[in-house]
This record gives structure tokens, C-alpha cells and sequence, in this order.
């Protein structure tokens, strides 16, 4: 039987980064670079999840979904493109994309984008 491993624990904000509960694993809150362009932002969000992949041994190649919320819904191109940068195989996630008034933005040049993502740990299928 699968444990429940959570790990990136935030206890001020009651987060957890990333779950893996079985096969699969959740992250939710990537944000990076908060002030920046959307595409900086959108980078930053990426290399969040990348590194709460990597305490699991997994790039984002093994990404099946991503939910991409947007201040700005018209920036979506701006986050094709950046996922065509990072998932150079050309194995894209499938996507939800909505756009958001967020809680904490910051102003007008505050947080414009937040990724959360699920993945799949196909390395240790039994």
C-alpha cells in the first residue's frame, strides 16, 4: 500500500508544494518572479515546479496536466511558448487555462501568473 508523501510544507500558509500519493503527484502554487513581465513570471512558475519535481527524481517530462491561471487570459501564447522551451520532446501536458482576480497580486505589476500541475511517476509502477 501507498503512503502519502508531502513535501515543501509551509505551515504559515498551511501549504504543501507537492504531494505524491501513489503514482501520481500534485503541485499547486508554483509562482516565481512576481513584479516581472509575464514571461519572466511564467519562467519562474516553471522553475518552481521543476525543482519540487526534482525532491521526487522527476523532471517535467513527467507532467500529464497543467492548470494555468492568468490575470491576463490573452497572455496564454505567452506561456506556449514557454512551454515549448521546456518540454523540448514535444510531449505536451494536456492544459486548463482560466483566468483570476488573485488574493495576494500586488499590485498592477504584481502576480500575474500561478501554474499547479499533476504528474506521473511512471519509474516506479509495480
Amino acid at each position: 500500500m501507498s503512503e502519502i508523501i508531502r513535501k515543501d510544507v509551509n505551515d504559515e500558509w498551511a501549504h504543501t508544494g507537492i504531494i505524491k500519493a501513489g503514482d501520481y503527484l500534485f503541485t499547486s502554487y508554483c509562482v516565481g518572479n512576481i513584479g516581472e513581465s509575464i514571461e519572466k513570471q511564467i519562467d519562474g512558475a516553471f522553475d518552481v515546479l521543476e525543482k519540487r519535481l526534482a525532491m521526487f527524481d522527476l523532471t517535467v517530462d513527467s507532467v500529464v496536466k497543467i492548470e494555468a491561471l492568468f490575470r491576463d487570459i490573452w497572455d496564454i501564447p505567452v506561456m506556449e511558448k514557454v512551454i515549448k522551451k521546456r518540454f523540448k520532446n514535444g510531449k505536451y501536458p494536456v492544459r486548463k487555462s482560466l483566468q483570476t482576480e488573485f488574493a495576494h497580486k500586488g499590485g498592477e505589476k504584481g502576480l500575474l501568473f500561478q501554474l499547479d500541475a499533476i504528474a506521473y511517476d511512471e519509474k516506479n509502477r509495480g
